[in-house]
């Protein structure tokens, strides 16, 4: 793949060290394997501090003349609040899920469909990107996917066994009474009815609400991140019976490849895994406006 300048990446030291990986209030979707909690031993690495942004995106583009797979297959999954396209161009609803339309012409560079731009939010999370085409962004820029392992240490900033990566309540409250929002996530009643009370319908700024202890923005909410793990839910019980497991890199088979933090679509009536053990998956080639990536470097 040819070379040009690479985007700047704002990336964050993580210490090594030892955590307690998994969901400590058993309140995780029992098909997800978030259990048993086990303990990981990690390598110090470097991680972005947000998900990679529009603007990279559009930089490695620029650079390379690479097509995503959305591009070569000509539509992608938009939510059905965001869609902007004519309707000729909606071509139907996804399978068990009818808020996700399939939206000819929806990809990295019009994430919401054809009569949308990347242009017009360069500072949001690049969506509308398959595993593949993180992975593809991770050669050219030299850098790799997180591990699962390595995705959930950094997004705890510290905090041992936190639900959330500021402590384990959602809302905050302000000397006035009112709500602090800490996250991007869905308010309201979902998927017909989001009162914006966070301020966004879909995708916000990179650098939106307060970082968390190792100054990581947004690993609840806001779009869900590829790792670089296969998903396999009975894996964390391998991993409990060797005891505390080093630099785990995940099964070596599975369903899909693991996705993390949640997105502006979660909501406790529907999808609560905008907790920090919370885990997802999808398949490799799949992309959606509400999925994007951050990655990782080996410790200076």
């Amino acid at each position: 793949m040819p070379r040009g300048a690479r985007a700047k990446h704002d990336d964050v030291a993580v210490p090594a060290g030892i955590f307690a990986m998994g969901d400590p209030f058993d309140e995780g979707y029992p098909a997800d394997g978030e259990t048993p909690v086990h303990d990981v031993s990690l390598s110090a690495f470097r991680i972005d501090a947000t998900a990679v942004s529009n603007r990279q995106f559009a930089a490695f583009i620029g650079a390379t003349g690479y097509r995503t797979e959305s591009e070569i297959y000509g539509s992608s999954a938009v939510f059905q609040l965001a869609v902007r396209a004519d309707a000729k161009d909606i071509l139907g609803t996804a399978a068990g899920t009818p808020w996700w339309l399939n939206v000819r012409g929806a990809d990295w560079a019009h994430p919401a469909g054809p009569l949308s731009s990347w242009e017009e939010i360069p500072d949001h999370p690049v969506t509308q990107i398959s595993h593949s085409d993180a992975l593809a962004y991770c050669a050219w820029a030299g850098r790799s996917l997180p591990t699962e392992a390595q995705w959930e240490y950094a997004a705890r900033g510290g905090l041992a066994q936190a639900r959330y990566p500021w402590g384990d309540e959602l809302h905050g409250e302000a000397e006035d009474g009112s709500t602090v929002h800490r996250c991007n996530i869905w308010q309201g009643t979902f998927p017909t009815v989001n009162t914006v009370d966070d301020g966004f319908l879909t995708t916000a700024p990179v650098r939106s609400f307060e970082p968390n202890g190792y100054g990581l923005f947004q690993t609840s909410g806001n779009v869900w991140e590829w790792c670089a793990d296969w998903f396999l839910p009975k894996y964390y019980k391998s991993c409990q019976a060797k005891g505390t497991v080093v630099d785990p890199p995940g099964p070596t088979i599975g369903r899909g490849r693991v996705m993390r933090g949640g997105s502006y679509l979660c909501h406790d009536s529907y999808c609560n895994r905008y907790r920090l053990a919370a885990r997802s998956s999808n398949s490799p080639e799949s992309a959606s406006g509400n999925c994007g990536f951050r990655t990782v470097a080996a410790a200076a």
